[in-house]
């Protein structure tokens, strides 16, 4: 789902018990919300969406050394509105907040940045004139480096840092932007909660890592997700378990399970190595935890068993580093993940509510 933005909301809650997951299962008078007849368009569609209460800019990557040694890196940047408007300086009803991490077989490198939206310390500039596409806060940053006539999110650059750890790195892709559910409206539940979400899952990457040992060069794949709602999760849903598998045939597949106090709600997409999305209908993904590991006094699940019938999936799937905790303002888990079984390849896993 990738919808760690929900974080935000979390922070922004009353004292009250929380409605759903980090309180997205409450109602957002007076903003907007998703319509399934809205066709997204763009490039605006990559800027901000002021009459939503929730937002982010999602991007993870699988990247190797040139030793062979796996690397997971996260960045994110949440935006939550206090109110359906924007306004100027400390007027901006708007916080950020961003999330950057890497992971190696032995290490969780985890940072956290908040800001105050109105103020230039964090945003989203649309792009593409006079100045490029870049989302950022503080000194991270996603800057578009896109010829013009060309998707902003097809060359970009990407930089973090955090006390132990930071990176630098070059992003591109000739690959159509993917729509998920329909169109672009995702269901996330049987009473009917959605949100607008579309994804670029065909990045391709190169540049550096710098860790305690220093600087390691690595090439690889990512995926950036992009989404936007006011009020995404019912009010039983508990927390949620996302993937996103790299086949090394070149197909991908986006899917979660919200759960709840019932059976729980399971969707996703078949993406095509050639960017075609099959939407899946919900239950048809079943994800089926096989083991767990301690982590952060939790019980949280670090191998899967993933089956989609439909298209002759069977696969298991296990954390590269059992201990990828984002020990931010709310936790939560998430971490590279490597797969084998009737397919192959590697991905990344999210977990939240444990």
């Amino acid at each position: 789902m990738n919808a760690k933005a929900l974080i935000l909301s979390l922070l922004l809650a009353s004292p009250v018990a929380a409605q759903g997951f980090a309180d997205l299962g409450s109602a957002a008078p007076g903003f907007a919300l998703p319509d399934p007849d809205r066709t997204l368009t763009f490039p605006a569609d990559h800027g901000p969406h002021w009459d939503f209460r929730i937002e982010w800019w999602y991007l993870t990557a699988v990247l190797s050394g040139p030793d062979g040694t796996d690397y997971g890196v996260q960045w994110t940047l949440f935006r939550s509105a206090l109110a359906p408007v924007e306004g100027e300086g400390w007027a901006s009803p708007q916080l950020w907040m961003g999330h950057a991490a890497v992971t190696t077989p032995d290490h969780h490198f985890v940072a956290e940045r908040l800001a105050r939206g109105g103020i230039g310390q964090a945003g989203v500039a649309p792009g593409p004139q006079p100045e490029p596409f870049t989302a950022w806060i503080d000194d991270w940053a996603l800057t578009s480096r896109a010829a013009p006539g060309t998707d902003v999110l097809s060359d970009f650059s990407l930089t973090a840092t955090g006390p132990d750890f930071g990176y630098a790195l070059q992003l591109r892709t000739d690959a159509p932007l993917v729509l998920q559910g329909d169109k672009g409206y995702s269901v996330k539940s049987q009473a009917g909660q959605a949100s607008h979400y579309y994804s670029q899952p065909f990045l391709s990457v190169t540049g550096k890592l710098r860790l305690p040992e220093g600087e390691v060069a690595v090439t690889g794949q990512a995926w950036i997700d992009r989404e936007w709602s006011s009020q995404p999760l019912a009010e039983n849903q508990t927390g949620w378990d996302w993937f996103s598998l790299m086949f090394d045939d070149g197909t991908r597949l986006m899917g979660f399970v919200l759960r709840d106090d019932a059976a729980g709600f399971t969707s996703g997409t078949w993406i095509a190595a050639d960017g075609t999305p099959a939407p899946l209908a919900p239950g048809a993904l079943t994800a089926e935890p096989l083991m767990t590991a301690r982590v952060a006094g939790r019980e949280i699940p670090v191998e899967w068993r993933l089956t989609l019938p439909d298209r002759g999936l069977d696969v298991t799937l296990a954390a590269l580093n059992p201990q990828a905790w984002m020990a931010t303002s709310v936790p939560y888990w998430e971490g590279p993940i490597r797969f084998s079984g009737s397919h192959s390849g590697r991905g990344y896993l999210e977990m939240t509510g444990y």
